[in-house]
């Protein structure tokens, strides 16, 4: 558990992000950097201190006086990082670039947010998309960092993060929350081709007390975050229970993805929540975010 810790997360209004700035604001001293691209400001929680801005600016936007830097706030689309791969290239390669420079100059540890599209398709995932090279060749820059200027570090690795505050609606929309709207609204569920691929679906609670884990203790790469269970498109939409429309396939999205977890569990980490029981959360809670009483 961190205590006592001046932190910095990226992407801190995000999804992910405004779930770790929650847990760790009451023990910590936590700024957070967003440029509000998918973050909202209905996302801030209080006794965070929040700045707008790109990571690439991070030296101009924050002081150096942290200990551990969280870095969520990079772009995190698949299919839609073909349209965007300009904002892509800011976000991930030299907004990247620029925190790496800051941990390195200023002696911080990075916990860096890597993607599970890495280990996708037997390895072909890296390549599929400009968000999946991107990703997948910043964990290679944040070992090399490592290996060239001492760094330290820890690469977690996300797989289909789902939970209260996921984007429900419009271009940035994930499949769970995505679902949960089109099933509060009455519209049919849409299944992209072939509706096989696999997730290991995994709760944001979930995740944030993995990363946290992972900031007390872990270095190095291959921490994956993810749940043991898998499901298919198909599985998920037939529990969500609605009429499904079959979609056109899209571009880099892959099939399957290895799962990466020993390094995550040896810190005594394991999931709680599995997505079958959050999408009866959600149906008992007329499809809106179930009310958190933890």
């Amino acid at each position: 558990m961190l205590i006592g810790k001046k932190i910095l997360i990226t992407g801190g209004a995000g999804f992910i992000g405004s779930h770790l700035c929650e847990s760790l604001a009451s023990n910590n001293l936590v700024t957070s950097i967003d440029n509000y691209l998918t973050g909202k400001e209905s996302n801030h929680v209080t006794g965070v201190t929040y700045i707008k801005g790109n990571t690439s600016d991070i030296d101009r936007l924050v002081s150096s006086d942290f200990d551990i830097v969280f870095h969520l706030g990079e772009y995190s689309r698949v299919e839609q990082s073909f349209d965007d791969i300009e904002i892509v290239w800011e976000s991930n390669k030299v907004g990247t670039f620029a925190v790496l420079e800051f941990c390195r100059a200023h002696s911080i540890k990075l916990i860096y947010a890597g993607s599970s599209t890495k280990f996708g398709d037997g390895g072909l995932g890296r390549s599929q998309s400009p968000y999946g090279w991107t990703k997948a060749s910043n964990t290679e820059l944040v070992i090399n960092y490592g290996a060239w200027y001492s760094l330290n570090y820890a690469i977690t690795y996300f797989y289909n993060v789902y939970g209260p505050r996921e984007i429900r609606e419009g271009k940035y929309a994930t499949v769970v929350a995505l679902y949960a709207e089109k099933m509060r609204r009455g519209e049919c569920l849409g299944l992209v081709s072939p509706g096989s691929q696999r997730r290991n679906f995994t709760y944001v609670k979930d995740v944030v007390r993995a990363l946290e884990l992972i900031g007390t203790g872990g270095y190095g790469d291959e921490f994956g975050i993810g749940h043991v269970q898998s499901y298919s498109i198909r599985q998920i939409a037939e529990l969500f229970g609605g009429e499904i429309e079959i979609m056109d396939p899209r571009r880099g999205n892959r099939q399957t993805a290895d799962l990466v977890t020993d390094k995550t569990m040896a810190l005594g980490w394991r999931p709680e929540m599995s997505i079958d029981k959050y999408i009866e959360l959600l149906r008992a809670n007329n499809w809106m975010d179930p009310v958190d009483k933890n």
